[in-house]
């Protein structure tokens, strides 16, 4: 498959969701749905530049990865019932890994000045799920890249992971109302707008939980889940500090920090 297809199948699958909950969200809210163009405008604007650069950038990172592995599954691997095992275990590797390396943006100085861009947003719904500055997205894709080559990861599954990674975002930086028996029984499976609505809370130490992107049990596993409720008219945002301009957000990782 080329890259232009893997680009293409990932946009189509993120499309549909994006569309299905942006409306959604708008009919349906949790919360009272913000009139705020600007915050708009500049959610979009940093999507835009990850859109524009993802195929020179991030996609050939992606296919160098599954095209330079360290070692070459066996067939048993990948055919019969083995190969449904094998999927799932790795799917489930994926999503650790990348439970880890969000942690690892919150933790790590460095690595927090580019996530931080992605919590300034004041408010939660779908567009704040393509809310990342390129140089994390970059960041990310080359440090997916060590599972991918200790796993052996096959192209495909490697789109498929990512397709699956961009659709639950979407779902769960939603600001769509679902049934609360509905949201608590798929919280005890996958992450929810309920549980990363706590993580987005402008308060550090929810902040700095509830890092899971896919499966909610690594928080419960790792003992990072916390114990918060989400509460409808919690601040948003980072702790102490205010949204910025689209400008001011794409030179953030480069303007120096005051001591």
């Amino acid at each position: 498959m080329s890259l232009e297809n893997i680009s293409m199948a990932k946009l189509a699958i993120a499309g549909v969701f994006f569309v299905t909950f942006f409306v959604a969200e708008r009919l349906v809210n949790a919360a009272n749905q913000p009139k705020d163009l600007p915050r708009l405008l500049r959610n979009g604007g940093l999507w835009l530049v990850v859109f524009a650069l993802s195929p020179f950038i991030v996609a050939p990172i992606a296919g160098l990865g599954a095209n330079e592995l360290l070692w070459r599954r066996p067939e048993w691997m990948n055919e019969g019932a083995p190969a449904i095992v094998v999927f799932i275990g790795t799917l489930l590797a994926l999503d650790c890994w990348t439970y880890w390396l969000h942690r690892a943006y919150h933790k790590v100085p460095l690595m927090w000045r580019l996530h931080e861009i992605h919590h300034r947003d004041e408010f939660l719904d779908t567009t704040s799920a393509f809310r990342f500055h390129i140089f994390e997205v970059v960041l990310s894709a080359l440090l997916r890249l060590i599972p991918i080559a200790l796993l052996a990861v096959p192209l495909q599954m490697v789109i498929i992971f990512e397709a699956l990674l961009l659709s639950t975002a979407i779902f769960h930086h939603s600001n769509v109302r679902l049934p609360k028996g509905l949201e608590t029984g798929l919280s005890r499976i996958i992450v929810t707008p309920s549980i990363h609505w706590v993580h987005h809370h402008a308060r550090k130490q929810d902040t700095d939980s509830n890092y899971a992107a896919i499966l909610s049990v690594w928080d419960r596993l790792f003992g990072s889940a916390s114990p918060s409720a989400r509460i409808l008219d919690m601040k948003i945002g980072v702790e102490g500090v205010e949204d910025q301009s689209l400008l001011r957000l794409m030179l953030m990782p480069l303007m120096r920090r005051r001591p």
